[in-house]
Formats: structure tokens, C-alpha cells, sequence
């Protein structure tokens, strides 16, 4: 995927930090962008960011809030229903470690632990959805916004109702986004359909960060090499630019399995 022009890029959690700066470098480089958004002022806001950078492309925008497992399959419906196409599918929404909630143990609205369902089961959710649309797109790829901040899974206490700390949750729901691509990229083997994570940067100037570290650009500029590059391959984790080791959960084929089949049955696919 040399070029962007024609291309049709989904971006979840565009209206902030990496993804509002993703969405208007890909609208820069000639890609139509979905900005998916929650928030209808923040959408409308980004939208004209992207449309001013815009260079050939399109921008349409999809509203769902994450957090309701329905709203996330409206919003698969609705990409279905509009789009012909969908080349890229980037799963960059996510919430931090502490906000929202501090310290407080927060559940969705379909009473999961919160960072659990926005971070890996709304991403897991809506990439199922739009697997055909990608399938008939192909060469596809699938890039997951994770992080190094990693922590084995629970299979014992998934949701966290005992010990719970923000730190903990946000650590296993993005391994949870690990173990997901490495076993989807398995699966869509020989269908033109890559999946990758990564680590865009480390404690970029978001509103989840506190103390700043690396630049928006690093991050945009490492997810722009899994959108476009030539050498990255499938069911790998990067940092940054680089290939990377993931926690040893995500070499674990039974972890992964074990992960699925209850993604499944929490997100109601098994049916």
C-alpha cells in the first residue's frame, strides 16, 4: 500500500491527540478518512480540521459511543451500509489509566470494567463486523493502538472486581489488543487482510497524559508505517517503528483461544 490516494481509512477515537492528528495526515496524503468520534461537537470540529488538510480525499464522519457494545455494532451497520470500500481499519480509541473515574472502578453500559470494554472489546467487536468489507477490500490491513503498558490477563477475574487499580485494567486491556492481532492475523492467513499493534509513542501530549514524553508526530509518523509501509507484515506488535516482544501471554496459543472464545460469548458473536 504505496499510496493512499483512493483509499478509504476508518479511524476510531479521531477527535483527540494521535487519532485527530492520524485522521488529518491520512486526509493530507489523499485518503478519504471516517472520523469516528462520541462526542457530535468534537466530530464536527475534527471534521473541519481534516477537510482543511485534505488533498484529493474525502471526509465523512460516524458518531457511536464505545462504551455501549450496541452503538458499536450501529456503527459497523452504518460503515456497511455507506461505505463500498474500507482499506484500513485503525482501532485507536481507548481511555487511560485514570481518567475517566481516578481511582474508581467504572462499568459500561453493558456492565463490563470500562477500560476492558472501550479499549479491547469495542475495537474486538467492530473489527469482527467489518471483516467482509475488509475481505472484499483486500490488500487490507487492521492496525491496533496499543501500548507497552502490558499486564497478563485475569482468566480468573477478567473484569477486575477484585485488587482493581486504573493502571491494571488499562495494562491488561491493551495485551488483550496483543493477543487479539496476533490470532486474527492468523485466521485472515492468505486473505489479504494484515493485522498489527503498536506502541505509536510513549506518553505522547494526550489527554490521558500527565507528563508528556515523546511528540504526536512520533506516534502518527509509527502508525502511518503499519498504514503504509511495505515491510511490516502480519501478527506483530511494534514499538514505534520497530518490531517488538510483547508480554509472554501473547506467545501463549491457550491465552489467545481462551481470549477469543470469551470476547465471543461478552460481545455476543458466539451466537
Amino acid at each position: 500500500m504505496a499510496t493512499l490516494d483512493g483509499k478509504v481509512v476508518l479511524v476510531t477515537g479521531a477527535t483527540d491527540g494521535l487519532g485527530r492528528a492520524l485522521a488529518t495526515d491520512l486526509a493530507h496524503a489523499g485518503a478519504t478518512v471516517l472520523v469516528h468520534g462520541r462526542d457530535p461537537g468534537r466530530i464536527a470540529d475534527t471534521v473541519t480540521q481534516v477537510k482543511a488538510a485534505a488533498v484529493g480525499g474525502r471526509v465523512r464522519a460516524y458518531q457511536a459511543d464505545l462504551a455501549e457494545l450496541k452503538q458499536v455494532g450501529e456503527l459497523a451497520e452504518r460503515v456497511l451500509a455507506s461505505e463500498p470500500r474500507l482499506d484500513v481499519l485503525v482501532n485507536n480509541a481507548g481511555i487511560g489509566t485514570d481518567v475517566p473515574g481516578g481511582a474508581a472502578r467504572l462499568e459500561s453500559a453493558d456492565g463490563y470494567e470500562l477500560r476492558m470494554a472501550v479499549n479491547y472489546l469495542a475495537g474486538f467487536a467492530l473489527t469482527r463486523a467489518l471483516l467482509p468489507l475488509l475481505k472484499s477490500s483486500a490488500p487490507s490491513r487492521i492496525v491496533n493502538v496499543s501500548s507497552l503498558g502490558q499486564q497478563a490477563i485475569d482468566f480468573d477475574d477478567v473484569m477486575l472486581t477484585r485488587g482493581y487499580s486504573g493502571n491494571r485494567a488499562y495494562c491488561q486491556s491493551k495485551l488483550a489488543q496483543i493477543l487479539f492481532t496476533i490470532d486474527l492475523a492468523e485466521e485472515l492467513d492468505g486473505t489479504g487482510v494484515t493485522v498489527n499493534a503498536l506502541h505509536p509513542a510513549t506518553y505522547m501530549p494526550t489527554k490521558m497524559v500527565h507528563s508528556p514524553i515523546s511528540t504526536i508526530a512520533e506516534g502518527t509518523a509509527a502508525t502511518m508505517h503499519l498504514i503504509t509501509g511495505n515491510d511490516t507484515g502480519t501478527g506483530r506488535f511494534y514499538n514505534g517503528l520497530r518490531q517488538a516482544r510483547p508480554d509472554p501471554q501473547a506467545a501463549d496459543a491457550q491465552a489467545r483461544r481462551r481470549l477469543r472464545e470469551l470476547s465471543e460469548q461478552l460481545t455476543g458473536l458466539s451466537a
